[in-house]
């Protein structure tokens, strides 16, 4: 596993900054540079992406976010926006649109449901089948036509096929829910209790080893179904977009939870060492 890197998170001045609510950092996993974006991510995820780092970010998840959601076998065209990133359900994610085919697609949500895919797309590894419904939820048009943007997480989907590619990517696309686990009792609120513990384990070493104080770290699940919670979880793994793409896919929650729950004990083991050299050895 990738050495950490323990950095300050970062505040955004944006005036269009959605509500967070204080949360700590966890250590971060290296990933490779990306493409230039075709839209820059607002400042505070600007910054966070200079450092090439991950942070436990406080999205603004809702349970209710997948009310209403379409049938999984429902077949709709999706405008597409490809990002060196992956988007989960009931994430926030801050965009500042400023290429000309984005813009077109812009104006064309702003006069119809303002919901737009966001899908995975690096040099390395190419363009994802699965992304996440990106929904406008707030936006600020500038008079040289750029936009700042907040949109939340909504719906998953799996392309099945390109309508057009200009000016901007088109699909056709089904909707993907989670499926019951082959092994219906799983007991998913346990698994979710035991994720939350790695993960506030995960907090406090990491605080340490960034020399901040110790506190006790509050409550994460905030009331959230062992779903909505999983997804939550895979959005804190910034920096590590490959991991983050394979939880998305994933169609099971228990399968999820158990995969942050090894992610998160790896984390743990090499923090764990980590303190123990730094007791050692105080000024390495």
């Amino acid at each position: 596993m990738a050495c950490p890197q323990l950095i300050s998170s970062a505040s955004s001045s944006s005036s269009l900054n959605p509500n967070k609510l204080p949360y700590p950092s966890i250590p971060n996993l290296h990933f490779p540079s990306q493409p230039l974006l075709r839209c820059r991510l607002l400042p505070h995820l600007r910054r966070r992406r200079r450092h090439d780092s991950l942070h436990c970010s406080a999205s603004s998840f809702s349970e209710k976010h997948h009310t209403n959601s379409p049938k999984s076998d429902d077949l709709v065209e999706l405008p597409l926006f490809p990002l060196p990133l992956v988007l989960f359900p009931g994430a926030i994610l801050p965009l500042q649109i400023f290429e000309f085919r984005y813009r077109i697609m812009m104006h064309t949500l702003l006069q119809t449901d303002l919901r737009f895919g966001v899908i995975c797309s690096d040099a390395l590894s190419g363009t994802a089948d699965v992304g996440c419904v990106g929904e406008v939820i707030k936006h600020e048009r500038l008079v040289d036509d750029r936009f700042f943007l907040i949109c939340k997480g909504q719906e998953r989907f799996r392309v099945n096929n390109l309508v057009r590619t200009k000016p901007y990517l088109v699909a056709q696309v089904t909707w993907l829910e989670d499926r019951p686990s082959a092994n219906g009792e799983e007991d998913l609120d346990g698994l979710a209790n035991e994720v939350e513990t790695y993960m506030k384990d995960v907090i406090r070493l990491s605080n340490r080893l960034g020399g901040k104080p110790e506190k006790e770290v509050g409550d994460l699940r905030r009331n959230l179904f062992p779903t909505p919670f999983s997804f939550f979880v895979g959005s804190t793994f910034e920096g590590a977009p490959r991991e983050q793409q394979a939880l998305l896919e994933l169609e099971d929650t228990a399968a999820r939870l158990k995969r942050e729950k090894e992610t998160l004990r790896n984390t743990l083991n090499y923090l764990t060492a980590a303190s123990a050299v730094k007791d050692v050895f105080p000024s390495s």
